[in-house]
């Protein structure tokens, strides 16, 4: 029988009572090892080389950000998810750490499953696949991005004939995501509370793979001054909502072939 061997969590936060609250809620699943400073991280990973790190952003001294930079340049430890648990959740404050290479984003208050979540996600490659098929699918694969549940059901709907479809309900998780799958396509919301879809343009062209992966807004503001801002950004076209599902598959179909 194999040992039951615990992932390593180590937890930062300059708040004494939200070490002692992350702890009491994980232990019973993950080895979590407290950190009340980017100082003390770095003290800790002299000896746990831990399997994520969670991180507050407001702290003195060195706060949540500038701590994420020291890791992500330093070799030893650049490859370790880093998850912010944070009530910072306004959409720059997600965006830039997404920028910085962060694996998710969990607000401030926050249920155990919620973060328990988060933290598999980030641990099992497989995980945030949305459309699982034990069978090979060589179909092209889209990748929706939406907060509403319902859209994403809608497009899952239209072009799941033809296309491997997967669907992202928090965009602040895009970048988790692409570390995972390679979709040949992009559909990305335009309007989301937290991060908006020209946010999440930058963070497509980051990887390498998705240089010149097409990229279609669906939007409800479909004025052309939007058109031109999103060209500029990098996007292919774009879809004013409500659409059609032959409307969507012709504009799928049409960038997909030239990709």
């Amino acid at each position: 029988m194999k040992p039951n061997i615990r992932k390593k969590i180590v937890y930062v936060d300059d708040v004494n009572y939200s070490l002692i609250t992350v702890r009491d809620r994980l232990k019973s699943r993950y080895e979590v090892f407290p950190a009340q400073s980017a100082g003390k991280l770095f003290e800790v990973l002299e000896y746990v080389m831990p399997d994520l790190i969670l991180l507050d952003v407001n702290m003195p001294d060195v706060d949540g950000y500038e701590t994420i930079r020291l890791l992500k340049e330093d070799p030893r430890y650049a490859v370790i998810p880093v998850i912010f648990l944070t009530s910072q959740m306004d959409r720059d404050s997600v965006v830039k750490g997404i920028n910085l290479g962060a694996t998710a984003h969990v607000g401030k208050p926050y249920s155990t499953q919620s973060l328990i979540d988060a933290i598999e996600n980030a641990l099992n490659p497989n995980r945030q696949r949305t459309l699982a098929s034990e069978k090979p699918d060589n179909r092209p694969s889209v990748l929706a991005v939406d907060d509403v549940s319902s859209m994403l059901l809608a497009i899952n709907y239209a072009l799941c004939d033809k296309y491997k479809v997967y669907t992202l309900a928090k965009p602040e998780e895009l970048r988790a995501v692409l570390n995972k799958i390679t979709p040949d396509l992009f559909l990305l919301d335009y309007n989301m509370p937290v991060i908006n879809g020209f946010d999440l343009i930058p963070v497509i062209r980051s990887f390498e793979k998705h240089k010149e992966t097409p990229v279609i807004f669906l939007t409800s503001e479909g004025t052309t001054d939007h058109l031109t801002a999103a060209i500029h950004l990098g996007a292919s076209d774009f879809l004013v909502k409500p659409f059609e599902t032959r409307a969507l598959h012709e504009k799928v179909e049409k960038h997909i072939r030239k990709a």
